[in-house]
């Protein structure tokens, strides 16, 4: 297993456990890793994907919200609700992450981790996200008459 798949599982596990017990990131990561041990590399990337979740989880559940039809974040289960928070803030802010692999992880997350029908699920409110992400990103490329370049 890759160094990120097993971060991103690691990530999974305690944004459950933020969801469970309504914990912060800091003490539900410290908790883990007194429990647990991995390489350094996996501490950091699990830890980024952790803290960045929940510093920007409304932006990202609002998000999540807009494109899940008929299906609030209440009423999701909190595998797939932590999966597509992942994901979603994967897409956002890491760059260095490609769009497709950040899907694709998370979908094979879904398969692994949630129910029979995770994975689908995922894959459907991701793929409208994703498209409504590059509709934006391209809409503020030509408003700045540049490629590259987003309004902020």
């Amino acid at each position: 297993m890759g160094r990120r798949r097993k971060a991103r599982e690691i990530a999974l596990q305690v944004l459950f456990e933020i969801d469970v017990l309504g914990v912060g990131a800091k003490e539900a990561i410290e908790l883990f890793w007194n429990n647990f041990d991995a390489p350094e590399e996996v501490r950091k990337f699990s830890s980024r994907l952790i803290e960045g979740t929940c510093e920007h989880r409304r932006e990202i559940d609002s998000l999540i919200g807009v494109c899940s039809d008929h299906w609030s974040l209440n009423r999701m289960s909190r595998v797939d609700r932590n999966i597509l928070r992942l994901a979603v803030y994967e897409l956002l802010y890491c760059k260095d992450v490609p769009p497709k692999v950040a899907l694709n992880e998370a979908i094979d997350l879904g398969k692994c981790y949630g129910s029979e029908n995770s994975g689908s699920f995922i894959n459907g409110i991701l793929d409208a996200l994703h498209t409504k992400l590059k509709i934006r990103n391209d809409g503020d490329k030509d408003r700045n008459g540049e490629a590259g370049q987003s309004a902020e």
